[in-house]
């Protein structure tokens, strides 16, 4: 009715749902009762997704987040996200209600629109980025990217140079692992390969961000909200890496003994090295 949102039962298994058109970067909700009424609700969850399908949660602090409803039908409860989710479509789940009235709900959701350039990838392909050194700094390397995908292995990235020594950026049952491999042992017999593995159920078809931050030795990877720093005990600074990096897969079949690994099925988006945005690039050819 004109009121709001009343189903004709009042139980856990109502929600209401939202599509805004496009992917939109929310930052913020507000709730209300029915006008008018006795109906409101005091406790419900938020849930998101791109496709309508496949549902996520709102967590906060490492868990499903209960948000605080209304305690009347007309007064609006804000509440400012902890941090901003990406989707096109929003579920509010009713969890408690007046125990005088019934489920009601009056709601407002504030964010923006959300730029995105996405690419797409068929397990078969890659995407290579070749620059020139001339305009690039040997100390500061940043790269980070979404993706999301329903397969449990494949390559994110990869950076070879003359010498065997490489970085691949690896998706392995679900998890994701950095490896840094200094191939001549003989110069850099200490620490000649790191293996840094964070995250877990990456093949969930849900978008998760990879950022890769290297200084000098210090290196930071970062998976979602889980960063791991480490020194690479000098060794990293002497990296001898070509001006190229490729997504997706390894462009040449059995460079680093890759031959069984899997090239990457599913989606990229926003890649950026060291501020270039590598999509872009690509569609402008």
């Amino acid at each position: 009715g004109a009121g709001g949102w009343s189903p004709l039962v009042s139980n856990k298994y109502q929600w209401l749902q939202i599509d805004l058109g496009e992917r939109t970067e929310i930052t913020a909700v507000a709730t209300q009762g029915g006008y008018g009424s006795s109906d409101w609700v005091t406790n419900y969850f938020l849930m998101f997704s791109d496709s309508g399908q496949n549902w996520k949660q709102y967590r906060q602090e490492e868990s499903i987040w209960a948000f605080s409803g209304n305690t009347n039908a007309d007064s609006v409860v804000y509440y400012k996200l902890q941090h901003s989710i990406k989707a096109r479509f929003l579920r509010f789940v009713p969890l408690d209600w007046n125990p005088n009235g019934r489920i009601g709900m009056r709601i407002e959701v504030y964010g923006c629109t959300y730029r995105s350039e996405v690419v797409d990838f068929d397990g078969k392909s890659c995407l290579i980025y070749t620059f020139n050194q001339k305009f690039m700094s040997a100390l500061k390397d940043v790269i980070s990217l979404k993706f999301k995908t329903m397969q449990s292995d494949g390559i994110l990235l990869h950076r070879e140079g003359q010498n065997g020594d490489h970085i691949t950026l690896e998706l392995i049952k679900g998890k994701l692992s950095l490896l840094i491999n200094l191939g001549d042992t003989k110069t850099h017999p200490s620490n000649a390969q790191i293996n840094i593995t964070l995250g877990s159920l990456l093949d969930d078809q849900h978008w998760h961000s990879v950022l890769i931050e290297h200084f000098n030795n210090q290196v930071n990877f970062t998976v979602d909200k889980h960063t791991h720093h480490f020194h690479a005990k000098g060794e990293f600074s002497y990296l001898d890496l070509d001006y190229e990096l490729s997504f997706g897969g390894i462009p040449a079949p059995g460079k680093s003994g890759t031959l069984s690994r899997r090239n990457f099925h599913g989606c990229f988006e926003n890649i950026y090295y060291n501020g270039v945005n590598i999509i872009d690039l690509a569609r402008r050819r």
